[in-house]
């Protein structure tokens, strides 16, 4: 047997197994990690020249976003969700520069933006675990 085959099967099962006993919260954690381990990728595909996988990686990456920017309840809080729309709009048109351009600076301004959302999202989570 193939272990990075078994590696991968495992990791697949043990996926599914997280996401159907998580919260809607932690589901939001997942895939905000799950979009910076994708940018992570993309730039090492980069580094190595391959143009394939950081497009299919970035591309992972959009999706994500535009995963999380779908979940937005902008009917019931526009007001106080416009600017994270508008920071995830903004997300996804620097990673299609990023891909055209093959430029990681771009990738770690989007990381950065991404890890900042991340950390307020945490700190909510922590703060209603606390109460």
């Amino acid at each position: 047997m193939n272990p990075m085959l078994a590696l991968r099967q495992y990791q697949k099962v043990n996926g599914v197994a997280q996401t159907s006993e998580a919260s809607p919260h932690r589901l939001v954690q997942m895939l905000m990690q799950g979009g910076l381990d994708r940018l992570a990728q993309a730039k090492g595909a980069i580094a190595r020249r391959d143009v394939a996988q950081k497009g299919i990686l970035i591309g992972k990456a959009i999706d994500i976003i535009g995963g999380l920017r779908e979940g937005l309840d902008l009917e019931n809080h526009a007001d106080s969700l416009t600017d994270l729309d508008n920071l995830y709009q903004y997300m996804s048109r620097r990673l299609i520069e990023a891909n055209v351009n093959s430029d990681p600076a771009i990738i770690d301004e989007v990381a950065r933006l991404l890890i900042t959302v991340k950390e307020g999202w945490d700190a909510i989570g922590d703060q209603a675990a606390a109460e």
